[in-house]
């Protein structure tokens, strides 16, 4: 009994003693998304003077558990925010927000009356991707499993994939896990 002890004592203090991922993360706030005044008709010529390959939208909710999940365990780590910063200009906005915006037509709203209205969010977290006119791309409504799963969908994204007739990101992540 004691050696059981022993061990379970041995094996917890080695689990609490281990780094997990959110502590070896970065704040998203500030290595993920861009600083932004809200007005994303100017930050689409910021996104074409900079070489980008469009915006990215995170719509969120101060209460969505999943949304937690991805920034403190996705969104954190300094891969993804390299890979999305040099690609996206990224943006969060929160779907009950009343911080008036402007939207990539240049009309001024709330953010949660542009997550609902101008985009049809109804769930958290929602990844929306935007070409440089403004346009919807691609969108994936949930979390992803991890850190690989969102690099794809980065990628999916970068490569033009989504414009592909028959390349659902669900069908582009088979590929990528060999399936």
């Amino acid at each position: 009994m004691q050696t059981a002890l022993r061990i379970f004592s041995l094996v917890l203090l080695t689990l609490v003693a281990l780094p997990t991922r959110a502590e070896v993360g970065r704040d998203p706030y500030k290595f993920f998304f861009n600083e932004t005044f809200f007005n994303f008709h100017d930050e689409l010529a910021k996104a074409r003077a900079q070489g980008k390959q469009g915006v990215l939208i995170f719509f969120e909710l101060d209460d969505c558990p999943f949304c937690h999940r991805m920034k403190e365990t996705v969104l954190n780590q300094p891969q993804v925010q390299a890979y999305f910063r040099e690609h996206f200009l990224a943006f969060a906005i929160d779907i009950k927000g009343d911080l008036e915006m402007t939207d990539f037509d240049g009309t001024v709203r709330t953010q949660k009356d542009w997550a609902f209205a101008g985009n049809r969010v109804r769930a958290t977290p929602v990844f929306q991707f935007y070409d440089l006119d403004g346009k919807p791309t691609a969108r994936l409504t949930g979390a992803t499993s991890g850190v690989d799963e969102f690099m794809w969908l980065g990628e999916y994204v970068v490569a033009g994939k989504y414009t592909e007739k028959d390349m659902s990101f669900a069908k582009y992540k088979r590929a990528k896990r060999g399936e």
